[in-house]
């Protein structure tokens, strides 16, 4: 993979309801070394511009990571929802439902299916309402069901949250089901890893942990946000990029979207992160992994 893109770019997500979110950066930088920049930096991206912007403007040879879970956990039940008649049997299927009940949301919003009827019981959402099977008696985490790259996440000494979660400032569950709108609008035009094996060419677009970014800048996981150029550039300089620009206040999404990027970077000739040990096929086709997670 050391040639394979030419372009690498990171993306912050957000799964907030609403048109345009200030959670959402979007950041690149070139295989030769220059620092990472933001795109349309001060622009407030909505959900469908990025996806635009995956289809239409982005390079052609680009590695674009989205911080957000492709899919929900399935190895340790043997689906996503058991007990569900309509319980998906692979990530594309996932995709596909999500969508399929989410098509009247507004903006690629997923709240109808946090609040559907069956998909309700599996998640823990605002106000005390955790559904009868968020803790499933099959699930080995009291903090709720994980998927395999997660259990990875945390032997790295990350802290991972389940993607039934919905509450909570760290919860990555609302940005996980938008993110599968979109990901299910990408499936067919762009590859999508591990679900789709890497093509010799055309642009890949991956799962990433902006905490594994920021641990390989030298920061703990407890410290990967940043909203100082100082701390962003330190970070920087441990990947070997050079320093971003002061250009006005920088928020941690940015940061988060311009750190990632330049870690992309350095991360994609690395050929065991695209063979983890435990990434088997049948974890490819259900719940996917976390580029970087080992």
């Amino acid at each position: 993979m050391a040639d394979r893109f030419a372009h690498f770019a990171a993306i912050d997500w957000s799964g907030a309801v609403g048109e345009r979110h200030k959670g959402i950066a979007v950041a690149i930088c070139e295989a030769g070394g220059d620092a990472p920049r933001l795109v349309r930096p001060g622009h407030r991206w909505s959900r469908p511009e990025v996806l635009e912007w995956l289809l239409q403007e982005m390079p052609a040879g680009t590695l674009a990571g989205l911080d957000l879970g492709a899919s929900l956990p399935f190895a340790d039940c043997g689906a996503f929802f058991p007990g569900w008649a309509d319980s998906p049997p692979d990530a594309r299927s996932l995709w596909a439902l999500v969508e399929e009940i989410c098509r009247d949301d507004p903006h690629l919003a997923a709240s109808s299916f946090v609040d559907h009827e069956q998909a309700s019981r599996y998640f823990r959402r605002h106000g005390g309402r955790e559904g009868a099977l968020f803790h499933h008696r099959d699930a080995a985490h009291r903090q709720g069901r994980f998927r395999v790259t997660e259990q990875a996440q945390a032997a790295m000494g990350c802290k991972p949250y389940s993607n039934f979660n919905l509450v909570g400032a760290a919860q990555v569950g609302k940005s996980s089901l938008t993110g599968m709108r979109v990901l299910h609008r990408l499936a067919g035009q762009v590859a999508i890893w591990p679900f789709d094996p890497v093509p010799p060419r055309g642009p890949v677009v991956v799962e990433i942990y902006t905490a594994i970014a920021a641990m390989a800048g030298g920061r703990t996981a407890a410290r990967s946000k940043m909203n100082s150029y100082a701390d962003l550039n330190e970070a920087l300089a441990v990947l070997g990029s050079p320093p971003v620009r002061e250009t006005g206040p920088l928020d941690d999404h940015s940061a988060d979207a311009l750190l990632a990027a330049a870690w992309l970077r350095t991360a994609a000739p690395r050929e065991e992160l695209w063979r983890p040990n435990a990434l088997t096929p049948q974890i490819a086709r259900t719940e996917g992994w976390t580029f970087g997670a080992a």
